[in-house]
């Protein structure tokens, strides 16, 4: 069979690991991202689709440290433009349309927000000249923004909407539009879509030194954490994207920064939708900043928190304090108040903030910032999920500038994710798919929302092996078939990539996928060559990961929640 020279598999499964690994190993890079988050993921798909030759590496799981576990929004920002941030707000609102309607139309979706005002009046005035502002941006770019403008609404019209807000919590209200995503599923897609595209990506393999001549970085040394092996990665430029563990990678270059990166800890919780009725989204102002309550599904996502965290990085743990918080601010709005026995899951992120040598930089937080830290080394840091693409487009065009010979221009901005394509068209037969596979046309609607276009391939290992046509236990929205497909097409590696990122069982099941854990294990086992030890090995360091997740909560600050939580540490395979 003729090799392929223009595109690799649409897989990223174990097969095409281990071919990345071995070209990792072979041939000196153009370009080597380390970090597979958003941003990482995002600057291999700018450097592949320019045509340079491409590695990633990541030490854990793509998007497993702050990109999955944000408030799953595509947001212009309202509150920067309070702090006359316009710049930011606009390229984000740029961004959430492109999102929207070209380059991920099956993982990003609109939302409808109600902000409740409380005087009359100036209020209005104040807050519905910011929206219209926030309109006004979201059409400057040259396409629609793919979402309704805002609206005033009464009294009475803000009731029919949201029956459960408190009579006396509010005199009327503004609804404005924004836009979610599944922000760990947007991840792995990406880095499948750059694998595609030809480059060579590689998760849990872990980046501990860098090779140099002289003064310049020319690669790094790396360490496979599924086999053991440790082998050199050589590229003409490396981009360290490794969000709030930035300063820690440019230490192995003993290297100062001119800026550093502040870990800020936000928490989520997750409750059921029937706690309380609203066909809207909600927008609150605390003394801190804004909380959102946000439609996921069958469950509303409440956060945010903003606290300084100074602990393992890894593993940020919610506390006590920080759920009641939380219940606090939503209670103040609700007739029927929540409870810690309402709350299904709890999730907690660090945010990678800029903070300068001194307090006066420090209002860069939500900026990003790229600098050619060393020759060789790119480093991108700050800046906010929405607007990963310009971050990545940035990071990118610094490392062209050092190579020789002219390099194309971005063009992320046309090129859509695996599954993208041909989207709205499958969405519009879903009734006729569902018929023709005998599978009800919610579920046909749910593979969509996850996979887009690529349901077919969902479907077609349904229809050779049917008894994969069957709901997880304790967790009804995820089919058996997702698991298998996850294990061969989408790169997991571990239960735990599974169940937390593939799917979100972790925060969506009352039982946080215990029950899940045994049947997803085999299942992941029979396509990753598992033994019986090897399951049982995964499914044990699943139970521990949640029953020290949910001791960490019931912790009363971070110091004492931050140890219990890594009383359950990562797996380690090899060594």
């Amino acid at each position: 069979m003729a090799k392929k020279t223009v595109t690799r598999s649409s897989k990223l499964g174990p097969a095409e690991r281990a071919a990345a690994i071995a070209a990792l190993k072979e041939k000196e890079l153009d370009i080597l991202v380390v970090g597979g988050g958003i941003v990482g993921t995002g600057s291999a798909m700018d450097a592949v689709t320019r045509g340079l030759r491409v590695g990633m590496v990541e030490a854990r799981d793509w998007g497993s440290g702050t990109s999955s576990r944000s408030s799953k929004l595509v947001h212009g920002g309202i509150r920067y433009l309070e702090q006359l941030n316009f710049r930011l707000v606009r390229e984000a609102l740029m961004e959430r349309g492109l999102l929207l309607q070209r380059l991920a139309p099956h993982l990003v979706k609109p939302v409808r927000f109600l902000y409740p005002l409380k005087t009359r009046i100036v209020e209005r005035l104040y807050i519905g000249a910011g929206m219209l502002l926030y309109d006004l941006f979201s059409y400057s770019g040259g396409r629609p923004p793919g979402v309704p403008h805002h609206r005033h609404l009464s009294k009475r019209q803000v009731h029919r909407l949201m029956p459960s807000l408190r009579d006396d919590a509010l005199i009327g209200g503004i609804t404005y539009y924004d836009a979610q995503v599944d922000d760990a599923r947007y991840v792995s897609s990406l880095a499948r879509t750059a694998s595609f595209y030809g480059a060579h990506v590689a998760s849990r393999v872990r980046v501990e030194g860098f090779l140099k001549v002289g003064e310049r970085v020319v690669g790094v040394k790396a360490h496979d954490l599924l086999t053991g092996e440790r082998f050199d990665i050589r590229a003409r430029q490396v981009v360290n994207a490794t969000g709030v563990w930035t300063d820690d990678t440019q230490s192995m270059v003993g290297e100062r920064g001119q800026f550093k990166v502040r870990a800020s800890k936000g928490i989520h919780l997750v409750v059921p939708r029937d706690r309380f009725q609203s066909k809207v989204g909600l927008l609150l102002r605390t003394e801190k900043s804004v909380l959102f309550v946000i439609p996921w599904g069958r469950h509303w996502l409440i956060g945010t928190t903003d606290t300084d965290w100074n602990l393992d990085k890894a593993h940020p743990a919610a506390t006590a304090a920080d759920i009641d918080y939380l219940l606090e601010h939503v209670n103040k709005v609700i007739n029927l108040p929540l409870t810690r026995e309402d709350v299904e899951g709890v999730y907690a992120g660090l945010r990678p903030l800029l903070a300068g040598e001194s307090d006066e930089t420090s209002k860069l937080s939500r900026e990003h910032i790229v600098a050619h830290s060393v020759p060789g080394l790119v480093v991108i840091a700050g800046g906010k999920w929405t607007t990963y693409r310009v971050m990545a487009k940035d990071a990118i065009d610094e490392a062209a500038a050092a190579l020789d010979g002219r390099v194309p221009e971005s063009t992320t901005d046309e090129i859509a994710l695996l599954g993208a394509e041909g989207y709205q068209a499958a969405w519009n037969k879903r009734s006729k798919i569902a018929r023709a596979f005998g599978v009800h046309k919610v579920r046909i609607e749910h593979l969509l929302n996850r996979y887009g276009t690529l349901t077919d391939e969902l479907l077609d290992l349904i229809r050779e092996r049917p008894e994969l046509n069957h709901p997880l236990p304790g967790a009804d929205d995820y089919l058996e078939a997702e698991v298998v497909y996850a294990a061969t097409h989408e790169g997991a590696l571990h239960l735990d990539d599974v169940l937390a990122r593939r799917t979100r069982i972790s925060i969506e099941a009352w039982d946080r996928g215990v029950s899940a854990a045994p049947v997803a294990a085999r299942l992941m086992g029979g396509v990753l060559g598992w033994d019986a030890p090897r399951v049982e090995q995964e499914v044990s360091h699943y139970l521990k990961r949640v029953a020290a997740e949910r001791a960490s909560q019931e912790q009363p600050d971070d110091a004492s929640a931050d140890r219990v939580r890594l009383e359950a540490p990562d797996i380690v395979v090899a060594g």
